[in-house]
């Protein structure tokens, strides 16, 4: 591998057509996956500098502090990306629900045939 995106130790985000990169969190305890969001170049530099998940919000157009309205704020732990730099990982103390439907995780459900059945 020749390209420093992928062996470096700068980091040079991918961004997508829109100027987002994915991004996934995680508990700091559990390890499970809480959420997948998306963040733009301000939304990653906000996480950096504060700590506090932030993110992008594709339907309101705007930057969206995890918990600013809901009070379920992620501390991150730790921030990580991946190989071609074009996903984040956030691995996070979660200071309640991270869906806004209430559940701990928005991965709450499982595909089971054509259909959807809950997760215990």
């Amino acid at each position: 591998m020749t390209d420093s995106r992928d062996t470096g130790l700068m980091l040079d985000p991918k961004w997508d057509s829109h100027g987002l990169v994915t991004a996934v969190v995680t508990d700091g305890d559990s390890g499970d996956v809480l959420m997948v969001a998306h963040m733009n170049a301000q939304a990653l530099a906000a996480t950096v500098a504060s700590g506090e998940a932030t993110f992008w919000s594709r339907s309101r157009g705007e930057l969206w502090r995890k918990g600013a309205t809901s009070g379920n704020t992620m501390r991150v732990r730790e921030m990580r990306i991946d190989c071609d730099q074009d996903a984040v990982w956030l691995i996070v103390d979660a200071a309640g629900p991270a869906c806004h439907t209430g559940a701990r995780s928005c991965f709450y459900r499982r595909i089971s045939g054509d259909g959807l059945e809950p997760v215990a």
